[in-house]
C-alpha cells in the first residue's frame, strides 16, 4: 500500500510551480493587465472615472493654451498645435512612469498583496508590465481626447490626409517600450525605499517634462540641459509624434540656438533621423531598465523589502 505522504508527492508536478513558458507568460500578463484595468476602471463609477481621466492632462492644455496666448497674443494661436501635442502626451507619459511605480506601492503598501504576488508562478516583471500597460491605456484616452478637444474646440489644423501614419504608428510603438522601460526604473527605485515614495514618480517626472520639448522647444534652455534632453528616448517621441501629426511643424528639438543645429548643421532632423535616434535612445533605455530592475529586485529580496510594509 502507498501512505499519504507518498501518494502526495506522486501527484505533484514540480513543472506546475516553474510555468508553462511563453503560454503562462502571456496568460500572466494579460491577467495582470485586465486586473490593473479593473483597478483603474471598474471599481469605481464609470462616470467619476472617466471625469478624472480625462480633466487633469484637458486642464493642462487649457491652462497652457491661455498662457501662451495672453503671452504671445495672436502669434500663440500658431502655437497651438505643438501645446496640444505635447501636453496630451504627457498624460501619457505620467501613467506610464508613473504607474509602474505605483503598481508596487499599491501592493506593497495598500493592499499588502506584493508578497504574495511575488512568490507566485508568474513572472514578477511579466506582472509588472502588465500592471503598466492598463495604465497607459488610460492615459492614452486621456491624450486622445485632449487632441481632439483641440482639433474641435480650440482650431487645431488637423488634416488626416497629411499626416504620415506610417511614422506614427512607429514612434507611438517605439515611444510606449521606452516609456515602460522607463517606469520599470521608477519601480525597482520604489522597491527600495520608503514613506514618500508615492511622490517620487511625479517628482521625476516633472524634471522629465523640463527637457523633452514637451511644450517649449529644447533651443530655449541652456545647452548642458538640451544635451540631457537629446539622450533621452521621450525627447524624440514627441519629436516624432509632432512631426507625423503636423509635417512641417515647429520643431522642439532644431531650430536657431539649438545644440541640435550646432553638433549636425541642419535646423531640424528628418524623420529618419528621429526615427533612428528614437529606436537607439530607447534600446539603451530599456536595456538599462532591464538591468537595474533585475539588481533592485534582487536587492529587495535580499533586504527582505518586498514584504515589508513602510507605513507610508
Amino acid at each position: 500500500m502507498i501512505d499519504s505522504t507518498t501518494a502526495n508527492e506522486l501527484l505533484f508536478d514540480p513543472a506546475r510551480a516553474a510555468g508553462g513558458g511563453t503560454r503562462d507568460l502571456v496568460r500572466s500578463f494579460r491577467t495582470a493587465a485586465a486586473l490593473g484595468w479593473k483597478m483603474e476602471a471598474n471599481w469605481t463609477d464609470p462616470l467619476l472615472f472617466f471625469i478624472y481621466s480625462v480633466a487633469k492632462p484637458l486642464a493642462s492644455a487649457l491652462i497652457l493654451v491661455f498662457m501662451i496666448q495672453v503671452i504671445a497674443g495672436p502669434a500663440g494661436i500658431a502655437l497651438r498645435p505643438f501645446v496640444i501635442v505635447g501636453s496630451a502626451l504627457w498624460s501619457f507619459v505620467v501613467s506610464g512612469v508613473a504607474g509602474l511605480a505605483w503598481a508596487v506601492l499599491d501592493d506593497r503598501e495598500r493592499y499588502r498583496m506584493l508578497k504574495y504576488v511575488y512568490v507566485s508562478p508568474s513572472s514578477f516583471l511579466v506582472v509588472l508590465v502588465g500592471r503598466g500597460v492598463a495604465r497607459l491605456a488610460v492615459g492614452a484616452m486621456g491624450a486622445g481626447i485632449t487632441l481632439s478637444f483641440g482639433v474641435l474646440l480650440l482650431g487645431v489644423p488637423f488634416q488626416p490626409a497629411e499626416v504620415s501614419w506610417l511614422m506614427l504608428v512607429i514612434v507611438l510603438a517605439l515611444g510606449a517600450i521606452a516609456i515602460n522601460a522607463l517606469g520599470l526604473i521608477m519601480a525597482a527605485v520604489c522597491l527600495q525605499t520608503r514613506q514618500e515614495s508615492w511622490d517620487y514618480p511625479e517628482v521625476v517626472v516633472g524634471a522629465l517634462f523640463l527637457v523633452v520639448g514637451a511644450v517649449f522647444p529644447l533651443a530655449e534652455l541652456p545647452l548642458p540641459l538640451q544635451f540631457f534632453g537629446l539622450i533621452g528616448p521621450l525627447t524624440w517621441w514627441i519629436a516624432g509624434v509632432r512631426q507625423a501629426l503636423f509635417p512641417g511643424g515647429p520643431s522642439s528639438i532644431g531650430g536657431p540656438g539649438s545644440l541640435w543645429l550646432q553638433l549636425s548643421g541642419e535646423a531640424n532632423p528628418t524623420d529618419l533621423q528621429i526615427v533612428f535616434f528614437l529606436l537607439l535612445t530607447g534600446a539603451v533605455v530599456t536595456l538599462g531598465a532591464a538591468i537595474l530592475f533585475r539588481v533592485g529586485e534582487a536587492r529587495a529580496r535580499d533586504r527582505g523589502l518586498i514584504d515589508r510594509t513602510t507605513g507610508s
